[in-house]
């Protein structure tokens, strides 16, 4: 059993020492333990610190592509190097590392899919008073579109089985934490949160700049990933209630005419007909979005299919990884090389 231990890093290099000599060598269940740098475009001296420091492998991106892109350029090494579980950490050493195996452990004894580590927030310092409710908020949401129990939806201190790794697609370049929950929520794969610690705050963080664009980003998120597991869903309401108010007005414009006095209500006959078109409108593209959706689960199906096809008929050199066409790192290497 190997298990992968991935940062996604973007210029690291003041806490990057702090991260991994952290990282632990040896975990219960695995005969190998590897660590994995995704340099995002840095541009200081993080992938060269990275292999100084014993890294294993380190990927790099030619530019900034964003903290998912590098999420998931890492998922995909990982698979590539033989990855039984991936566990996906922090640079700036947020989270406590020797608690990587309570993340493993469900993945091991087979209870879960992905474990997401649980920060407690409400100690946590460095956290202002809104931002305490807002994390609590926002997992209430993710909990809901997801229909887990997952605590702390924005951690990045997760757990990934192999085959789970297959099957997970992220579209947001912003932040993967919130999408890949809900995604394998909606794809029936089995979430567990389990609570962790924390480490001192060594930066301020790079993803939530302002509670305004944090709070606007991750709604448009989970509106997103409602449009592409549940489009019905979330067209299906819409519709419900402009055919609603449609019948209302047709109702009220009918009522005056029975009294006599519908000449001077013709707009309720227009607001009527309109509401009910965008009603009839809206609940076509409810239906035309399912089918899309039910299309893009078959074509997951498929990928999943030909991943596990490569990864186990074709164990390839680190050197070939940067030759793929597909693959979004440029470069991968192991110190020394």
């Amino acid at each position: 059993m190997k298990l992968i231990i991935q940062i996604p890093c973007l210029n690291e290099s003041a806490t990057l020492a702090v991260a991994i000599g952290a990282l632990p060598r040896q975990v219960d269940g695995f005969d190998e333990v590897e660590w994995l740098i995704v340099d995002d475009g840095s541009t200081d001296n993080t992938a060269d610190l990275a292999r100084e420091l014993g890294v294993d492998h380190v990927v790099r991106h030619p530019v900034n592509r964003g903290l998912a892109t590098a999420f998931m350029t890492g998922l995909d090494t990982c698979l590539r190097l033989g990855a039984d579980v991936i566990v996906n950490t922090d640079a700036d050493n947020q989270y406590e590392a020797t608690d990587i195996p309570l993340l493993t452990s469900p993945i091991l004894a087979g209870q879960a899919d992905m474990v997401i580590g649980a920060r407690p927030i409400d100690e946590t310092e460095h956290f202002s008073w809104i931002k305490k409710k807002l994390q609590r908020l926002g997992s209430w949401a993710v909990r809901v579109a997801s229909q887990t129990r997952v605590a702390d939806a924005p951690s990045g201190f997760r757990a990934i089985s192999r085959e789970t790794a297959m099957r997970l697609n992220v579209f947001n370049a912003y932040t993967y934490t919130l999408e890949t929950i809900i995604q394998a929520g909606r794809s029936n794969l089995r979430v567990l949160s389990v609570p962790i610690r924390t480490n001192p705050d060594l930066r301020p963080s790079r993803l939530v700049k302002s509670i305004r664009s944090y709070v606007q980003r991750s709604l448009v998120t989970i509106l997103r990933v409602f449009a592409i597991y549940r489009p019905f869903f979330l067209f299906f309401w819409p519709s419900i209630i402009l055919s609603a108010l449609g019948l209302l007005a047709g109702i009220r414009y009918l009522y005056f005419v029975i009294i006599g006095d519908g000449a001077g209500h013709i707009q309720s006959v227009v607001f009527a007909a309109l509401c009910l078109i965008l009603g009839a409108i809206t609940l076509m593209m409810g239906f035309l979005a399912d089918l899309i959706a039910t299309n893009r689960k078959l074509m997951e199906r498929i990928d999943v299919r030909v991943q596990r096809l490569e990864y186990s008929f074709r164990e390839q050199p680190l050197n070939h990884v940067k030759q793929k066409p597909d693959v979004h790192a440029s470069s991968v290497a192991k110190p020394g090389t």
